[in-house]
C-alpha cells in the first residue's frame, strides 16, 4: 500500500469526518478508571458535536478533564482527534442541537432524559491506514491543519 501525502491524509480525514456519524470517546475518572463509549456525532467543518446524557460517566469524566480524545473510522483508516471540550444544553443552543441532529441522525432534544451537547474543538489530529503511515500520522497540530 502506498503511503499517502499529508495533503491526501487531510483530504481523506475531512471526508471521513463529514461522512461518518459514529465515533469512540475515551475518558477516565479521577482514579484513572477508563471508560470507552460510542457516540453519534456531527462535524461542522471546525468541530465535532456529540450528545450524551447529562448524568453519564462520559460527561462527568470529560467535564473534569476539559479535553477529549476520540477515534473516527475503522482501524485501517482511523482519525484520532484530541482537543478542548465545552458543554451546552440543547435547549439553550438550538443551532448547535440542530447541527448535531441533522449530521448524526440522533436528536437529543427528543429524549426524556436531559442530554448535554459536547463540542470538541480539535487541536491535534492523527490519521493512518497502515504501519508504514505512522511516521507521518500528524495532520493537525495546535489547531492548524498541516496541509
Amino acid at each position: 500500500m502506498n503511503v499517502r501525502s499529508t495533503e491526501q491524509r487531510v483530504l481523506d480525514a475531512r471526508r471521513l469526518l463529514q461522512d461518518e456519524i459514529d465515533l469512540w470517546v475515551a475518558s477516565a475518572n479521577e482514579s484513572g478508571e477508563v471508560h470507552l463509549i460510542p457516540l453519534s456525532f456531527a462535524w461542522d467543518g471546525a468541530a465535532l458535536i456529540m450528545a450524551a446524557p447529562e448524568r453519564s460517566l462520559t460527561v462527568r469524566n470529560l467535564r473534569r478533564a476539559g479535553r477529549a480524545r476520540v477515534a473516527v473510522g475503522p482501524t485501517r483508516d482511523v482519525v484520532i482527534v484530541e482537543g478542548r471540550v465545552a458543554f451546552h444544553r440543547p435547549e439553550k443552543e438550538p443551532e448547535l442541537a440542530e447541527t448535531h441532529a441533522t449530521g448524526s441522525g440522533f436528536d437529543s432534544r427528543t429524549n426524556d432524559e436531559p442530554y448535554m451537547l459536547i463540542h470538541l474543538l480539535p487541536d491535534r489530529m492523527q490519521t493512518w491506514r497502515t504501519p508504514q503511515e505512522l511516521p507521518g500520522r500528524h495532520i493537525m497540530r495546535d489547531g492548524v491543519w498541516l496541509a
